[in-house]
């Protein structure tokens, strides 16, 4: 985001999505509206402090522009969701990372070790060329629990959700504005259900894991995706202002996207879904 368009739009956040793909990349001229790469979202406060959930392919492009912005980049802050595949494939070309010069912090619901250990084995032979210990930024690993912590301007707030092997949410805020983003959850968790409704509450914008339609969902229980009539039902419930509907399917070309959107309008009239390259400005 240019510092132009910045001053041309006052906000409490401003919500960048780098890429919007669930489980796989999906490239071509059927998915060019919405995005082929897969979760990366970035928040940033009009102080200009930002925080990066998550680092699907979509972060390559993101790290470039970070060192367009500050050839140092300084200090990065990236929250994992989970550390599924399509959630940590692009940190081997993250460029901050790669190159130097920042200092790169990773915050996971696991303990540090554990996300380094992580991170090393998709970069280990013969899966990558480049080591993940031969990068030259600063790292430090941080494990987040059921709290909040600060970022510059930005509260950052963790919460579980319901999702094999894990998954954490989190609500962003700063500037009298905020946002959640609860990617790759599966409703039907009671418990875990009201936690998601009790830290989306009254949020200016809910981005949430729409994957599968209800015909498709059927066949996919326990998979760990949800659909856009659940997401409505969230939104609807903790009194957010916007839905955002997120981790598209693979499968699902623009126009397939276009009607489950005008399908959820029916249920929650102020809904989207995220299209790669937005942003949004909250507050």
């Amino acid at each position: 985001m240019s510092d132009s368009l910045v001053a041309n739009h006052p906000f409490g956040l401003a919500v960048e999505i780098w890429g919007a793909r669930g489980s796989m990349p999906a490239p071509g001229a059927s998915t060019l509206r919405y995005g082929g790469n897969t979760p990366c979202i970035s928040v940033r406060s009009t102080a200009g402090d930002r925080v990066i959930v998550d680092a699907g392919t979509g972060i390559r492009k993101l790290g470039r522009s970070l060192l367009t912005e500050s050839p140092r980049a300084a200090e990065i802050n990236l929250f994992f969701t989970h550390f599924h595949w399509d959630h940590i494939q692009g940190i081997p070309f993250f460029s901050p990372l790669i190159q130097g010069g920042a200092r790169v912090r990773f915050h996971a619901g696991v303990s540090p070790a554990e996300t380094r250990a992580r991170l090393e084995r998709q970069m280990s032979d013969p899966f990558f060329t480049l080591d993940f210990n031969a990068a030259k930024a600063e790292c430090e690993f941080l494990q987040m629990g059921c709290g909040a912590i600060r970022c510059g301007a930005l509260v950052v707030e963790a919460f579980p959700l319901n999702h094999p092997q894990g998954a954490w949410g989190y609500r962003i805020e700063a500037g009298g504005a905020s946002v959640v983003v609860a990617t790759d959850v599966e409703h039907g968790h009671p418990s875990l259900d009201k936690v998601l409704r009790e830290r989306a509450a009254k949020a200016d914008l809910l981005i949430y894991d729409a994957q599968y339609t209800e015909v498709e969902y059927a066949t996919r229980v326990g998979w760990g995706h949800s659909t856009a009539g659940a997401a409505a039902a969230v939104a609807a419930d903790a009194g957010v202002k916007e839905l955002m509907l997120f981790h598209h399917d693979p499968e699902h070309d623009d126009d397939k996207i276009d009607q489950i959107v005008a399908e959820t309008r029916s249920w929650f009239p102020c809904t989207t879904a995220a299209r790669e390259g937005a942003t949004i400005f909250l507050g």
